[in-house]
C-alpha cells in the first residue's frame, strides 16, 4: 500500500529526556496503531496516525525496541500543517554506566541491600526503624567482617548450645549535628534517599539490573506543533509469520480444486490492537541491530603530570588513577554494527533453471567415467515442458487481509490470506520402479501472488486425505505434493537396454570430447488394484538434456529439476510399457591417455561425419606405431634395468677382489656389462624420441576436427 503524503520537517535533533519526564508522559495521548505489516525476517512496520492533540503524542514501545525504533522512525503529515521539533524519550544507558551512576559496583550478582546501601555513601536518607525515624547522611556501611557489633543467635539445629555471638552490618549515620548513629542493618524497616537525582540514579540501576527491564515500556513523545493529522512509522522486531495451507480436491475432472491460505500471526506487546490494516509481506528485507539509544562515550587519551599530584575527578565514579589502570569500562563500546546476514533467503529467494537450449542439470542414468550433459548436441530439453518460469511484480509482495483486525495483547490468531482455485490433479507418485507408490497431487499455481511455504492439509472424497507442505511457488510454477501412501497400485521395471551413438567430436584443452546419445529402452510393470483409473507419475533420473517417448505424458516438476513420466492406468489393470529416452551426454578423453582402442572404436562409429573418421583413423594408423614404440620401450627398460643390476654387482665384486685372483675376469665381465648398458640406454632413449614424435603426431591429427 502506497504511503502519498508530505514528509514532516524535522526542525531538531533528538532530545535526551530525564527520567523526571516520565510522570509528565503518561498524561498524553498515545497515537492509536492503524496498519502492521509483517516480514519473514521476523521485523514489522508499525504505522499510528491521528490528529496532533496539544502538540504532543505518545507512542509506546518496549526498551529492547527503542534502539530499532529511533533508527526507523518516520514521520509523514497529510496535509502538511504539522510541523516536528524532535522525538524526546526516557534516556537508555547501559549497566555499568548506569549502576556508576548510582555508585555502585559491577558484579554478577544483584542488587542486595548493603549493596544499595553502599552506593548512597555521602548521601542523605531518611531511615526508619522499629524505634523511629532517623535522617542523616550515610558515612559507612559496616559489612559483617567490618562491623564490630554482635548479636545472640540461637542455632535452630543445635539449640541447647544456647547463643552464639554473630557480627551484624551496620550503617553508620552523620545527623546535621554532627550525632553519629550505628543502626543494624536487620533493625531496618526502610531507607529513603531525601535528593530526587540520586532516587532517579537508584530507578536506573534497578532498571538495568532486572531482567523484565527490557520489556519496560519507553514512551516516545513526539514534539509537535501546527495541528493537524500525523502518522508515524517505525520498524520493530517480531514474531515471523507462517503460512498454513488447506486443499480441497475436486470430487470431477472439470471441477476446480480449492486452496485455503492462513497465515499464523503473533502480537506479543502489551498494546491489543483494534481495527489494525494487517498486512503479510513475502520478503526478506534487510535490517540489522545498532545500540542507538543509550549515551555512548568517546576514549580519550590520559595524560599525568610529571610530578605526582593529588587525584582529580573526572567523568562520574572513577579517577584518573583507575583510568590509568588495566581496566577498560564498557561504555566505550567495543562493538560494532555487524551487518553480515544469515543470507539465506529462505521463502524470499527464489529457484532459476536457466537451462537454454541444452539442459545441463542432473547427471542421471549412471552411464560412470564423470560423464556429463553435452553441451554440443540438442536431444532434448525435459525442463522446457514446464510452464511459464514464475514471475513477480517486484522483490517485495504482500497480502493484505480483507477486513481490519482485532487481536488482543499476547495474543495469536490464524487469520486468511488467500482462497483461490487451483489446478491439482491427484496422482501416485513413484521415486523410482519398485517402491513404494505415494498418494499425490501435482499442481499448477494460477494466481498472480508467489506462495509462501507453508504446511499443507489435503481433502477429499469428503474428509481429510493427508498432510504434507507446500513449497514456495511463483506464478504459473508446479509441483508435486505428496500427501499419504497408495498401497494399489504397484510399478516395476521388467526390462532396461542401453545403446551408444557418438554423432560429435571435438578437440578442446588438450582432450578428446566425445558427444554421443545414450538411447535407454526401458520395460515397465503397472498394476492398479483399485476400481478407479490412475496416473501414475514416475520420476526420471536422466539429465534435462534428453527426449522421453512412449508415456501419455511428461510433466516437468520445478522444485526437483527433474521431469515425471505419466502413464494412465485403468481400474483393476495390468499393463506393460515401454519408455525410450535419448540423452545427450559428453565425454572426455586426455590425450595423454587416449589409446588405439579408443580410437579404433571412434573410426567405425556409423553416426561421424565421414570427414571426421578419417581423421580418426588416420590418427589411429599413427598411434599404432607409437604404441608399439611404446612396447618396445617398456621392454627394453626392463633389459636395462636387469643390465644395470649387473654392473653394480660385478662393481661391488671387483672391489672384494681388488688384490686377489680372478680380479681380472671380474674387470672384463663389468667392462662387458657395462658396454651392454649402455647399448640399451641408447636404445631406450631413441624409442622415446620415437614414440613422443608419434604420439604428438597422433594428437596434432586429431587436432585438426572441426576445421
Amino acid at each position: 500500500m502506497a504511503v502519498v503524503c508530505r514528509c514532516v520537517w524535522m526542525g531538531a535533533s533528538l532530545v535526551l529526556a530525564g527520567l523526571s519526564s516520565a510522570t509528565a508522559l503518561g498524561a498524553e495521548r498515545t497515537l492509536p496503531l492503524k496498519r502492521v505489516r509483517l516480514y519473514e525476517s521476523g521485523v514489522g512496520y508499525f504505522e499510528r496516525s491521528g490528529a496532533l492533540a496539544q502538540g504532543a503524542v505518545t507512542l509506546p514501545v518496549p526498551a529492547s525496541h527503542l534502539d530499532d525504533a529511533l533508527k526507523t522512525l518516520v514521520v509523514f503529515s497529510g496535509d502538511g500543517r504539522a510541523r516536528v521539533s524532535g522525538v524526546e524519550f526516557a534516556s537508555s544507558v547501559t549497566r555499568g554506566v548506569a549502576l556508576a551512576l548510582a555508585g555502585l559496583e559491577s558484579s554478577a550478582g544483584g542488587l542486595g541491600l548493603l549493596k544499595l546501601l553502599e552506593g548512597l555513601k555521602g548521601a542523605e536518607v531518611e531511615v526508619t526503624t522499629q524505634e523511629g525515624t532517623f535522617r542523616g547522611r550515610v558515612v559507612e556501611v559496616l559489612g559483617e567482617g567490618a562491623s564490630d557489633l554482635s548479636d545472640c543467635v540461637v542455632r535452630a539445629d543445635d539449640q541447647r548450645a544456647g547463643c552464639t555471638p554473630e557480627k551484624q552490618p551496620v550503617l553508620v549515620l552523620m545527623a546535621k549535628s554532627g550525632e553519629l548513629r550505628r543502626v543494624r542493618a536487620r533493625e531496618i524497616e526502610s531507607v529513603r534517599p531525601t535528593d530526587k537525582a540520586i532516587v532517579a540514579r537508584l530507578a536506573a540501576a534497578v532498571d538495568s539490573s532486572s531482567e523484565a527491564s527490557a520489556r519496560v515500556l519507553k514512551d516516545m513523545r513526539v514534539m509537535a506543533e501546527g495541528g493537524g493529522s500525523i502518522s508515524l512509522g517505525y520498524v520493530s522486531e517480531t514474531p515471523v509469520w507462517r503460512s498454513s495451507y488447506r486443499l480441497v480436491l475436486a470430487d470431477g475432472a472439470k471441477e476446480r480444486s480449492m486452496l485455503q491460505g492462513w497465515a499464523l500471526v503473533h502480537n506479543d506487546t502489551d498494546e491489543a490492537w483494534r481495527g489494525v490494516t494487517f498486512e503479510l509481506v513475502n520478503g526478506r528485507p534487510d535490517s540489522f541491530l545498532f545500540p542507538l539509544a543509550a549515551p555512548r562515550y568517546a576514549r580519550r587519551e590520559l595524560v599525568t603530570p610529571d610530578q605526582p599530584l593529588s587525584t582529580v575527578p573526572q567523568l562520574l565514579g572513577t579517577t584518573p588513577d583507575s583510568l590509568w589502570g588495566p581496566e577498560e569500562g564498557e561504555a566505550y563500546g567495543w562493538g560494532g554494527v555487524g551487518l553480515s546476514g544469515t543470507g539465506e533467503g529462505g521463502g524470499g529467494r527464489g529457484e532459476g533453471i536457466g537451462l537454454g537450449n541444452f539442459g545441463i542439470i542432473g547427471q542421471g542414468a549412471g552411464v560412470g567415467g564423470g560423464d556429463s550433459a553435452s553441451s554440443l548436441l540438442s536431444v532434448g530439453n525435459l525442463a522446457g515442458i514446464a510452464a511459464a518460469t514464475g514471475t513477480e511484480s517486484g522483490a517485495l509482495f504482500r497480502y493484505e487481509l480483507a477486513a481490519p483486525l482485532d487481536l488482543r495483547a499476547h495474543g495469536s490468531a490464524l487469520v486468511p490470506f488467500t482462497a483461490q482455485a487451483i489446478a491439482a490433479r491427484r496422482v501416485s507418485l513413484f521415486e523410482q520402479p519398485g517402491d513404494s507408490a505415494r498418494m499425490a497431487v501435482h499442481v499448477v499455481h494460477e494466481g498472480s501472488q508467489t506462495l509462501p511455504a507453508g504446511t499443507l492439509a489435503v481433502f477429499g472424497d469428503g474428509g481429510f486425505v493427508g498432510e504434507s507442505a507446500l513449497p514456495r511457488l511463483k506464478p504459473q510454477e508446479s509441483t508435486t505434493v505428496e500427501y499419504g501412501l497408495d498401497l494399489d497400485v504397484e510399478l516395476e521395471e521388467a526390462s532396461r537396454k542401453k545403446t551408444y551413438d557418438t554423432q560429435r567430436l571435438t578437440f578442446s584443452s588438450r582432450s578428446l570430447v566425445e558427444h554421443y546419445v545414450l538411447r535407454s529402452v526401458i520395460g515397465h510393470r503397472l498394476e492398479n488394484r483399485s476400481g478407479s483409473g490412475r496416473d501414475v507419475f514416475l520420476l526420471l533420473d536422466f539429465v534435462n538434456n534428453a527426449v522421453a517417448r512412449g508415456a501419455d505424458e511428461i510433466v516437468y516438476d520445478a522444485r526437483r529439476l527433474r521431469a515425471f513420466a505419466v502413464f494412465k492406468v485403468g481400474p483393476k489393470v495390468t499393463v506393460e510399457r515401454t519408455l525410450t529416452v535419448d540423452e545427450g551426454f559428453q565425454k572426455e578423453h586426455p590425450v595423454d591417455k587416449l589409446s588405439s582402442a579408443i580410437l579404433r572404436r571412434l573410426g567405425h562409429e556409423r553416426g561421424l561425419p565421414e570427414a571426421t573418421r578419417k581423421i580418426v583413423l588416420a590418427a589411429l594408423g599413427v598411434l599404432l606405431r607409437a604404441e608399439a614404440d611404446e612396447r618396445l620401450l617398456r621392454a627394453h627398460r626392463a633389459t636395462l634395468a636387469i643390465r644395470e643390476a649387473d654392473v653394480k654387482r660385478f662393481r661391488e665384486h671387483a672391489r672384494a677382489v681388488r688384490a686377489q685372483d680372478g680380479a681380472e675376469a671380474i674387470a672384463e665381465r663389468l667392462l662387458n656389462a657395462e658396454d651392454r648398458a649402455e647399448a640399451l640406454r641408447a636404445t631406450v632413449r631413441k624409442l622415446a624420441a620415437s614414440a613422443g614424435a608419434l604420439r604428438k603426431r597422433a594428437v596434432d591429427t586429431l587436432a585438426t576436427i572441426g576445421r
